[in-house]
């Protein structure tokens, strides 16, 4: 009895080369951007230990409480994570490797993050993100430029329909006051509560003004607004935000209820939204996490930081038409024969040290098969070479693309002939 068929695990999904085409082009793009504003790769273990993000994101969220793949190792008792997003590993190893020590950092860091959520348009359990953190920066030109960078991005790669809603959370004292106005509000109005809210009421009660439950929308509508309890310095500090996206021409709307699902956020929150993805509205977010890192156990520094959705952003690509860049095949080695077996694969090697792409034909078959898989490979022209053509080292070119006359070649021309012809075409 045959072994059934295995496959991947639902929600964890094979990103097959055409559709990985696309990833490509989109990874060398982003990273051209990120390298002109000057942020450096920093690269994390995808496994952390779980405290990490329960003391990061908080112990009464969404992520740490139903999301998170934890296990135990079994080797030595080890209480592990899946990361389920990368701030709190970038801010570690910056903190292990004491990044901090003489200068603020500008930081990236690309890959897969894993939640387990239930799979659907724009949600995986396993999903990757871009993440930007600039750490020791404490003015808000630093939160004003995060977002002045994304806006860039969107026109670089023609994402239309995006709007960015902004918000500030203000300093702890702030929040401590306004935590204790929402906890004696929501408690007036016990009765309309939901399961979720009244499971938050006195452990996490801003994450309430998050709800998206249509019952609650009057009640939390008429809630204390924390905009009212900021201070000083937090209210200038997102005016200068404010100011200087204006100075840029982005448009943005205030959002009051916009608090973000991590607990180590203050002052600046943002988000980059469009409603062509369903519920799964929101492509990039981030905002200030100033505590963030005395919280990890470093001394306290400023920090600021992003992270987008890869999948939603090309599921908006291809919306629009984005087309696969196949990266184009200069040439395809079709060859037959005693003499021409054994020199083909020495013919496609110096070829390769001449910077040109080229597929070896492996397998076999008549001149006319292995000539038929040459045209569906797409290759700009064809190298022939039987027994004949190794005896004058010679071989034969075949243009695929745009006409032009079969010829015979000396090999150490063909280098030259066949940039010539593809320069041509």
């Amino acid at each position: 009895m045959s072994n059934p068929p295995l496959q991947a695990v639902r929600g964890m999904n094979d990103i097959l080369p055409e559709e990985a085409q696309l990833w490509l082009w989109f990874e060398d793009t982003v990273r051209d951007w990120l390298d002109s504003y000057g942020y450096r790769n920093i690269r994390m273990p995808l496994v952390e230990p779980t405290a990490l993000f329960k003391r990061a994101i908080g112990e009464v969220t969404d992520i740490v409480e139903k999301e998170m793949y934890s296990f135990e190792d079994s080797l030595n008792g080890d209480h592990l994570t899946l990361r389920p997003e990368g701030t709190a590993s970038c801010v570690r190893a910056v903190l292990q490797h004491n990044l901090l020590y003489n200068a603020p950092q500008r930081l990236y860091y690309s890959g897969p993050m894993f939640r387990h959520e239930r799979p659907q348009k724009g949600r995986y359990r396993q999903f990757h993100q871009i993440g930007v953190e600039a750490l020791g920066y404490a003015d808000p030109e630093i939160d004003a430029e995060q977002i002045l960078m994304c806006a860039r991005l969107w026109r670089k790669l023609g994402i239309r329909d995006v709007g960015l809603q902004i918000n500030t959370l203000g300093d702890a004292a702030a929040r401590k006051q306004h935590r204790e106005k929402l906890i004696a509000y929501f408690e007036q109005h016990a009765g309309v509560l939901d399961a979720d809210a009244t499971r938050r009421l006195h452990s996490n009660p801003l994450r309430i003004l998050d709800s998206k439950n249509p019952a609650m929308q009057e009640l939390i509508a008429g809630a204390p607004r924390l905009m009212d309890e900021l201070d000083h310095d937090a209210i200038l500090h997102f005016e200068a935000v404010q100011s200087i996206l204006k100075q840029h021409g982005v448009a943005y709307e205030i959002n009051p209820r916009l608090v973000r699902g991590l607990d180590y956020y203050n002052r600046t929150v943002f988000e980059w939204v469009t409603t062509r993805l369903g519920a799964q509205g929101t492509i990039c977010a981030g905002g200030r996490y100033d505590g963030l890192v005395e919280q990890i156990g470093g001394k306290p520094a400023a920090a600021c930081g992003f992270a987008m959705g890869v999948e939603r952003l090309l599921s908006l690509l291809q919306e629009d038409g984005a087309v696969n860049p196949a990266v184009p095949l200069d040439v395809y080695l079709v060859h037959q024969g005693e003499l021409a077996d054994g020199m083909a694969s020495v013919l496609a090697e110096q070829l390769r040290e001449q910077n040109l792409r080229v597929v070896l034909h492996c397998g076999g078959g008549s001149f006319k098969s292995q000539m038929k898989k040459a045209d569906a490979s797409g290759a700009h022209c064809a190298v022939i070479l039987g027994d004949d053509e190794v005896q004058t080292l010679q071989a034969t070119l075949k243009p695929l693309r745009g006409g032009g006359e079969q010829l015979r070649v000396a090999q150490s021309e063909l280098a030259n002939k066949i940039g010539k012809l593809i320069n041509k075409g």
